[in-house]
């Protein structure tokens, strides 16, 4: 139930581009790179990191911050091959969101893999906490 609450959730903080001109808020100015960032450096320059507009910047967070939210459903049937790329694909986007969302976007990735084998981690709540950040990016910067 909570995932569907929180898919709704998703979906309410849209994924347009802000206006031109304007630029993003930042939730931090610093962010730790993840495990899986550690061994290449962040090309993350621009306001969208490695995205080329802001529009699919928005649309791949939304969408992978959301996919992340599934990954124990991909456990649970026993699809080993799309839960690996499912990961795979998270972890891309985490390379490339931009450095104001980087940490808090890599803890979401971190945390949605350990619900794989820890259920607790989407009853506890552990899930929503990391996911608050990067909803809030999405609703400051794709209104």
């Amino acid at each position: 139930m909570t995932i569907s609450v929180l898919l709704a959730s998703l979906a309410l903080t849209g994924c347009s581009a802000p206006e031109a001109g304007s630029t993003p808020s930042s939730a931090s100015a610093t962010s730790a790179p993840s495990a899986s960032s550690a061994a290449a450096p962040s090309k993350s320059s621009g306001p969208y990191g490695d995205f080329p507009t802001a529009a699919a910047a928005c649309a791949k967070i939304s969408e992978q911050a959301a996919g992340a939210t599934l990954l124990p459903l991909s456990a649970a049937q026993g699809k080993t091959a799309e839960l690996e790329e499912a990961k795979a694909e998270l972890a891309r986007t985490a390379e490339m969101v931009p450095d104001s969302i980087k940490a808090d976007f890599a803890t979401l990735s971190q945390t949605a893999v350990a619900g794989v084998l820890d259920q607790t981690v989407f009853s506890s709540g552990k899930l929503q906490d990391a996911m608050a950040p990067v909803q809030r990016w999405l609703a400051a910067n794709c209104n």
